[in-house]
């Protein structure tokens, strides 16, 4: 059940036994059925899965195998986003993951915390949104309730904390504005 917290997109929620009960089986469906294909290799076959278990999937979509998707439920994925090796995506609550944003190897999205000011310390949720084009570079942590702007790229190693504003580069830890991002032909 969730609960908000403070006006803010942060929740507490308990998980019931269905729903631990559910966690396993697909935790056992990936392991057995996804996670030993190579690399990409029969990616309509893992879109088939996550889908199954709830995820809202465009058939374009790429994850790899190796990565870790925590709830496939609260997983939005639009047209050539993509999970890349051994990504762990702690989606508690929702991860939504734009057109065309990559999520590159090693990363971590971790969508869920601790409440530190109370004594049995319970779970805190808030969503993650990476909008359109974005590039998450490899081994960044993204924490609970950010949005990634447009267009926006997060430097290698990086530890994301607030909101990235569309169309910039941030970098280091915790992640700073670098400069905007500007395309050339």
């Amino acid at each position: 059940m969730m609960k908000p917290l403070d006006n803010s997109n942060v929740f507490y929620s308990e998980q019931s036994f269905k729903t631990q009960l559910i966690l396993v089986i697909w935790q056992i469906t990936w392991f057995i059925l996804a996670r030993p294909i190579p690399r990409r290799m029969l990616n309509s076959w893992k879109i088939f899965l996550l889908r199954l278990f709830g995820a809202k999937m465009n058939k374009h979509a790429i994850v790899y195998s190796s990565a870790k998707i925590f709830k496939p439920w609260n997983l939005e994925m639009d047209a050539y986003a993509c999970i890349g090796p051994d990504v762990d995506c702690y989606n508690a609550t929702r991860v939504s993951i734009g057109a065309q944003s990559t999520i590159s190897q090693k990363s971590f999205l971790c969508a869920g915390s601790h409440d530190i000011t109370k004594k049995n310390k319970p779970a805190l949720y808030g969503p993650i949104i990476i909008e359109d084009q974005a590039w998450i570079a490899a081994d960044v942590y993204i924490g609970m309730g950010v949005t990634i702007g447009q267009g926006a790229v997060v430097g290698a190693r990086a530890s994301v904390f607030k909101n990235v504003e569309p169309w910039t580069v941030v970098g280091g830890n915790p992640a700073r504005f670098i400069k905007k991002r500007e395309l050339q032909d």
